[in-house]
């Protein structure tokens, strides 16, 4: 019998799957909780970011805004095509503490405005982006004017092209 035992080989024994399935188990756990983690902000985020995410909640009546009117300009365009003319009127976004000062600067903030109306091309006031890129180009030339943290928004309450 021992002559038997000896020549059958002997099969190996199969390693087990079970330690590569927990690996990657656990790779996918840790992987999604290190990208939650840093997504959400709880690490590597700058300290301003996570700190506002654990503030509370801020009351919208504490943030208080004030506006400031300005005259409606109506501004010719295009004198080669026939008479175009641009009627626009906007509202200024400030912090209440700036109103009186920018509202003292509203001939210069006209004077701005007038300017860089005047020198655009119908083309691009009749595209349908055109609203938002004025907007933006105006809204930086009044806080260039009215100097940092004075004017937060550029609000067009009328915008007529007849």
């Amino acid at each position: 019998m021992s002559a038997e035992e000896d020549m059958t080989p002997e099969e190996p024994a199969k390693k087990s799957k079970l330690p590569l399935i927990v690996g990657i188990v656990l790779a996918l756990v840790l992987g999604g909780g290190g990208f939650f983690a840093v997504y959400s902000g709880l690490i590597l985020a700058p300290s301003d970011v996570a700190q506002a995410k654990h503030d509370a909640p801020r009351d919208p009546a504490s943030d208080s805004v004030a506006f400031v009117a300005l005259d409606p300009l109506i501004i010719a365009l295009a004198p080669d095509i026939g008479p175009r003319h641009l009627r626009i009127a906007a509202q200024l976004e400030v912090p209440p503490t700036a109103k009186e000062d920018v509202a003292h600067l509203s001939p210069r903030i006209l004077d701005v405005m007038n300017g860089y109306l005047r020198a655009i091309d119908l083309s691009d006031i009749e595209d349908p982006t055109a609203l938002m890129r004025l907007r933006a180009q105006l809204l930086r030339r009044i806080q260039i004017v009215t100097g940092d943290g004075r004017v937060n928004d550029f609000l067009i309450t009328e915008f007529v092209l007849n």
